[in-house]
């Protein structure tokens, strides 16, 4: 009896560790499908933008230009999050007279497709060099990532040239926080889109800045450390000891990335 029932559960483990691997990726993206635009959103010249991928999907972006001599903050967004949950947050520093853009990742608020680390990745080269045709000198743009965010602005300034980096409530890996929130699963041989950002974060040479929250409950703050300890100088760490993952405005970040960035980037 013990024997069988032994089987069973082991039958039943393998049915599991079979599901979790087709089906990884609606376990790891929550898409945000709210599409809302910017001006429903109460953000003022602002414009909705849609690129086009190589691959015939398109991307539903926000964009306000910088003020003279201001450099453009290009966000990438966290996972479970949309265009409208960082509205408020847009209008900020466009009142600072930075430039922001933001797209939806695909699968996201209007963008079409379906999500995974290759493709998100090239769509922020896409979104990079949409910049780049506006104008927009690559030492200019203040690369931005928050959460999942993080480890697509990782790798991207791990390629390309940017003027500085901010990777707020940053993870070493997506496979590490995986295999954290399941440990008993072989997560590190399952999951395909592991976001290996403490990898790319040592081909950075732009300024970074990380910012954690003392309570985040979601990326251990272990793991914004490491990845600061991982990043070149010049870079800077804020720890905001009272906040979560995601609420850091409301502990006075907005002035102290603006600070980190004027440090960096001069304006004329």
């Amino acid at each position: 009896m013990f024997l069988n029932f032994a089987g069973l559960v082991l039958a039943l483990y393998i049915v599991l560790i079979f599901a979790t691997y087709l089906f990884q990726r609606k376990l790891q993206y929550f898409p945000s499908m709210e599409y809302i635009l910017p001006v429903q959103a109460g953000l003022k010249d602002v414009q909705e933008i849609v690129l086009a991928t190589p691959d015939d999907e398109k991307l539903i972006a926000w964009y306000t230009p910088a003020q003279a001599g201001q450099p453009t903050i290009l966000y990438f967004h966290g996972n479970g999050a949309g265009l409208i949950d960082r509205a408020e947050r847009m209008s900020k520093y466009q009142a600072l007279g930075l430039g922001f853009f933001i797209h939806a990742y695909r699968g996201y608020a209007g963008s079409s497709g379906a999500p995974s680390e290759k493709a998100l990745i090239a769509d922020a080269h896409l979104a990079y060099t949409h910049l780049l045709k506006q104008g927009i000198k690559p030492e200019n743009i203040v690369v931005f990532g928050e959460s999942l965010g993080t480890s697509i602005a990782t790798q991207l300034a791990a390629s390309v040239k940017v003027g500085a980096v901010i990777l707020e409530s940053p993870f070493t890996s997506a496979v590490n926080v995986g295999a954290l929130r399941y440990p008993y699963l072989p997560v590190r041989y399952l999951m395909t889109d592991q976001y290996l950002s403490d990898q790319y974060i040592r081909g950075v040479s732009a300024p970074v800045l990380v910012v954690h929250g003392g309570l985040d409950q979601v990326v251990p703050l272990a793991m914004g450390k490491q990845m600061f300890k991982l990043a070149k100088e010049p870079k800077e760490f804020i720890l905001l000891a009272q906040a979560g993952h995601n609420n850091h405005d409301q502990f006075g970040l907005v002035p102290k990335v603006q600070a980190f960035i004027a440090s960096f980037i001069a304006t004329n």
